[in-house]
């Protein structure tokens, strides 16, 4: 049964956006968007989804079409009183369902991010750490998940 929805966002959604990625303002696991600016940016580069539970929204996720055969998962926010409830999981298997012709997917996740554990619980392995990657002066480490069959 699914617990959650996924529901494409849209310029008129920034405002929710914004509040969402304000939860993680201040923490070093994670780099986000603080601006309206950069909310509007966001929606409109890269496929940006907000995640409900029931009529409230939870989170967010986004990802970018890097080539045919490669999706770049780009963010995943859950409110923290919703995190530890499998919505990140979900919202993690619902994007991967969608995808039945890509053969790679890739993400960047801080090594202190409690997240690296469900992303390798879904078969993400690490390739490498990059210092500074997003210019915030932190780690990421990518990883990405290869689809054997395709």
């Amino acid at each position: 049964m699914q617990m959650i929805k996924l529901s494409r966002a849209r310029l008129e959604d920034s405002s929710i956006l914004l509040e969402i990625e304000k939860t993680t303002q201040g923490l070093s696991v994670y780099s986000g968007y603080f601006s309206e600016e950069e909310i509007s940016n966001w929606i409109k580069t890269e496929v940006v989804f907000i995640i409900k539970k029931d009529i409230l929204v939870v989170g967010s996720i986004s990802y970018e079409l890097k080539d045919e055969g490669h999706v770049y998962i780009s963010g995943l926010v859950v409110r923290p009183e919703f995190q530890k409830m499998g919505v990140a999981r979900e919202a993690m298997n619902l994007l991967l369902d969608k995808f039945s012709d890509v053969e790679k997917f890739s993400l960047a996740v801080h090594p202190d991010n409690h997240a690296v554990g469900l992303y390798e619980s879904l078969g993400f392995k690490g390739e490498s750490v990059v210092e500074n990657y997003f210019g915030d002066g932190e780690p990421r480490v990518v990883m990405s998940k290869i689809i054997q069959d395709k």
